[in-house]
This record gives C-alpha cells, sequence and structure tokens, in this order.
C-alpha cells in the first residue's frame, strides 16, 4: 500500500470523510430532530448528502487522490464522482430507512453503519472511476 501511494491516499480519504460526515451529521441531526418525524428520518439523508457531497469533491479532487495517476477531463469526472455518490447516498439511505422506518431506532443509531458502509464503499469506487 505504502509504494502505491494508496496509504497516503487511505489516509486523507479518512481525515476528508471525518470533515464530511461531521458536516453530514451537522444537517442530518437538525431535520431528524425538528423536520421530520423518526420514522422518516430518511428523508434527511438526501439534503445532509448534498451538502457533505459538494464539500467532499473539493477535498477529494484536490487533497485524498491529488496525484493519484491520470485524470479524466473535468466534466467527465464530475458526472462520475456524482453517480459514486448517488450509490453512496442510496446505501446510506437504505440503512438508515432499515435503521428508523423498519427496526425503530432513533435516528442517530443507524448514522455509524451507514456512513461508515458508504464512505468504504464509495472510496474504492472513487480510487477506480472517479479520480483514476
Amino acid at each position: 500500500m505504502r509504494a502505491s501511494g494508496m496509504l497516503g491516499e487511505v489516509i486523507r480519504f479518512g481525515i476528508s470523510g471525518v470533515i464530511t460526515t461531521l458536516i453530514y451529521i451537522a444537517v442530518y441531526w437538525p431535520l431528524t430532530r425538528y423536520v421530520f418525524e423518526q420514522r422518516h428520518a430518511v428523508y434527511a439523508v438526501p439534503f445532509a448528502f448534498a451538502v457533505a457531497v459538494t464539500v467532499g469533491f473539493f477535498l477529494h479532487s484536490r487533497w485524498s487522490f491529488k496525484g493519484h495517476a491520470t485524470r479524466d477531463p473535468d466534466p467527465l469526472r464530475h458526472v462520475k464522482f456524482v453517480g459514486v455518490q448517488a450509490s453512496g447516498v442510496a446505501l446510506n439511505g437504505l440503512i438508515t430507512w432499515i435503521g428508523t422506518a423498519k427496526l425503530g431506532y432513533a435516528p442517530m443509531v443507524p448514522l455509524l453503519p451507514a456512513v461508515a458502509c458508504a464512505t468504504v464503499f464509495t472510496f474504492f469506487l472513487n480510487r477506480q472511476l472517479v479520480f483514476k
């Protein structure tokens, strides 16, 4: 991992992930607390993800994956990034929905597994498809 530069990418991606996760929580938590009923917490996911993804794109493209091989022209990279993040939001939403609507947990309970799964999933997709 060290020789390929992937270790540095993983570390930078992790730091960026913490930042974007805090941003995600800053949007998600008030929406689930004051706007949507607990059983409809999944409705807050797209809003929180949109804000976090916007910040994440700049962090990942300029820092997390800097210098990783060649880059596609910017418009194509943006489309790929949005596609990868859409798959991440779908996974995140599914886990949130199962945790809140089906299992009856408070909205913050499925947050960690949802974000963790989406983070690992999108790291590999970003590395292979977007920032290749």
